[in-house]
């Protein structure tokens, strides 16, 4: 049971989602065109590369498609996965440098959704039950889950620009 507090805090955030929608949502017909051409990589810390690589190759069916240097840093490695559409996922490693675990904060990842097949996410979902992977499962077409280095990651059966049945681009 909400209370009087909870019913009213949720109608203000409501509310403030209203008057943006309205000064900042423009219908998808009259929407200029993106200055972007796509998501080249999102990259991710990842704290021992080849877990990563059986976590996500082996495990998530995602193929590694380079492992070069990272100029950024002596020792370590920038390696790339193909999540599908010409879209990479990235992971740095820091060899040597007392990494904290991983958090969620203010400015950081929240969690990274990548779409798949739904017969792929059946799949990839007894894969990781078989794993032993912990995770939960939201409205019969997400799959929410913690990599090796704690980063959340999101499968969702929903095709591109949809989620949830409600087109989102």
């Amino acid at each position: 049971m909400t209370t009087q507090a909870e019913q009213e805090r949720t109608a203000q955030f409501e509310a403030q989602r209203d008057r943006i929608r309205a000064q900042h949502l423009r219908p998808a017909d009259s929407r200029p065109e993106s200055s972007a051409r796509g998501l080249h990589h999102t990259a991710l810390v990842s704290g021992d590369v080849e877990r990563t690589v059986r976590f996500y190759q082996d495990l998530l069916e995602f193929p590694l498609t380079e492992l070069i240097e990272n100029r950024d840093y002596p020792g370590s490695s920038h390696f790339f996965f193909d999540i599908g559409n010409g879209n990479l996922l990235a992971f740095f490693d820091f060899p040597g440098l007392d990494q904290d675990a991983y958090r969620e904060v203010l400015g950081g990842l929240h969690h990274v959704a990548i779409s798949v097949d739904p017969d792929r996410w059946d799949r990839l979902r007894t894969k990781l039950r078989e794993a032993g992977v912990e995770f939960a499962e939201h409205s019969g077409v997400s799959i929410y889950f913690r990599d090796p280095d704690g980063a959340r990651i999101e499968l969702i059966a929903d095709p591109l620009g949809e989620m949830y049945g409600t087109k989102v681009l």
